[in-house]
């Protein structure tokens, strides 16, 4: 359980944020909650609304958040970069650099500075959790995909080293790669809802189905408990065999 631990999950109302959150929360965990909509005030009231045990945060950026957080609880012991970026086609010679530079700016550069803002805290405390929710793309590679694909990779390597740097204060830093997570964010409800496109995209994941956005907030909740104590530098597929 998560009793008495203090909790920030990013873009919540993307990819699996919201299922993360939740069961962190359900845990035991006090839940802080960043999103990008939550600038607008009535977006903040709705999801504070629909989600009581959960705390939006109005602030941005890594300072401000960082911020926030030791303001309110003066500590925290569980971040989760849940990450997320549109995975944009195009072959390497009609893709636009602005593109690229923007999947990293989203998917590397923001969480690298969000992680340098709150560790001092876990410092202090000599413990902390950290998972990066990255994509098992890079495991594999995917033709097509370069550019999202090496923003994912950079960040599991973020994760690894980081790992490595942070161990000495108690610090497990580690990423679930998911792929094929039932979630609209990389899925849209009208794709899914095409009988012949979800057996398509089906086929690709020898387990045979998709996975359920609460079977990977409960791989992320694994991974931000004690239990995972001796785990730390690891990026964990998480796709049905794809990876």
């Amino acid at each position: 359980m998560l009793n008495d631990r203090v909790a920030l999950v990013t873009h919540v109302a993307h990819f699996v944020g919201r299922p993360a959150a939740v069961e962190l929360a359900v845990q035991g965990a006090t839940v802080l909650c960043h999103d990008d909509g939550f600038v607008d005030p009535e977006a903040r009231d709705r999801f504070a609304a629909d989600h009581p045990g959960l705390e939006p945060l109005a602030e941005q950026t890594p300072d401000d958040i960082a911020a926030a957080v030791e303001r309110r609880h003066e500590r925290i012991d569980i971040l989760v970069h849940n990450d997320a970026f549109p995975a944009i086609r195009a072959p390497v010679d009609d893709a636009r650099i602005d593109d690229m530079r923007a999947g990293l700016e989203a998917l590397v550069t923001r969480p690298f500075a969000l992680t340098g803002a709150v560790v001092p805290m876990m410092k202090r405390a000599r413990r902390g959790k950290i998972v990066f929710v990255t994509s098992a793309a890079p495991l594999r590679g995917l033709p097509n995909y370069a550019m999202y694909v090496a923003a994912r990779g950079a960040a599991n390597a973020l994760a690894l080293s980081l790992a490595k740097e942070l161990a000495p204060f108690d610090i497990q830093v580690n990423a679930l790669a998911p792929n094929f997570v039932e979630s609209p964010t990389y899925f849209p409800e009208s794709l899914l809802a095409d009988p012949e496109a979800r057996k398509k995209i089906v086929g690709n994941v020898p387990l045979g189905r998709l996975a359920r956005p609460d079977e990977a907030a409960a791989a992320i909740a694994f991974l931000a408990s004690d239990r995972s104590g001796f785990i730390t530098g690891t990026v964990l597929p998480f796709a049905g065999g794809w990876a």
